[in-house]
């Protein structure tokens, strides 16, 4: 029964990854194609606050990730 629900478990979490982080990608392009000089204008200091929120919401997923691998890695047993 455990492997069963590990198993539906592992199943969403690929299915999920995969939709959410080419969704995400896909995105990220688009915020991308808004560098381009010929069709926007904008300032340094707004391409600044752009760049440094994405990367601000992507460490927060980097440190998500990481927390969930400490606490596996901290477990004691005697």
């Amino acid at each position: 029964m455990a492997e069963i629900l590990h198993r539906d478990k592992r199943e969403r979490f690929l299915s999920l990854a995969n939709k959410r982080v080419n969704r995400a990608i896909k995105e990220i392009a688009l915020v991308g194609n808004l560098s381009n000089r010929r069709n926007y204008d904008y300032s340094e200091e707004e391409a600044r606050k752009i760049i440094r929120t994405l990367q601000s919401e992507l460490d927060r997923v980097k440190q998500n990730f990481r927390v969930e691998t400490e606490l596996q890695r901290k477990k004691f047993e005697i």
